[in-house]
């Protein structure tokens, strides 16, 4: 593995153990060249995923970049990191699962906004405004009003206990 430092070609590895979710295997690194210590992440990758863009582009399917927006939604939202490592996974792990070569943008997109909306409203709320490209600000508004609404009829509906449902 190359030195993120001096670009030496030959490191050691030191220590390596499963991540929280089990996706990955996180390896601790000593440079042979500098003794710089750096961390890498091996990941199981099912297949190789093309991205469809709009305007007819395509690019490989890049974890790092899903991981990027989740992250720039959830940020300062006091969400646990292995959560949000369970979003990304479960996403990843759809779109390598789906049998297709190549997988349409908005696709991923409706993903990462269903995970986000169990995940976090507000997060769910800051990605959409992007992903949807609100261009004033009554568009937040109203997609704001809709997740309160929803949000609210899911707590105004009655759960019954298994007793009740029991009893009928």
């Amino acid at each position: 593995m190359r030195c993120p430092f001096c670009a030496h070609d030959d490191s050691q590895v030191k220590d390596s153990r499963p991540t929280e979710d089990n996706t990955a295997i996180r390896r601790r690194r000593q440079c042979e060249s500098c003794g710089a210590r750096f961390t890498t992440f091996e990941r199981v990758q099912l297949r190789e995923v093309t991205v469809c863009k709009s305007g007819d582009r395509r690019e490989p399917f890049d974890r790092a970049k899903l991981e990027q927006s989740v992250a720039l939604a959830v940020r300062k939202r006091g969400i646990e990191q292995e959560r949000i490592d369970q979003l990304v996974s479960g996403i990843q792990r759809q779109v390598e699962t789906a049998g297709e070569s190549e997988v349409a943008s908005t696709l991923i997109g409706e993903m990462v906004m269903e995970g986000l909306r169990q995940l976090d409203s507000v997060a769910y709320i800051r990605f959409a405004s992007v992903y949807r490209d609100f261009g004033e600000a009554k568009d937040f508004e109203e997609f704001a009003s809709a997740v309160h609404e929803a949000g609210s009829e899911q707590a105004s509906t009655p759960v019954r206990s298994s007793r009740a449902k029991s009893r009928d």
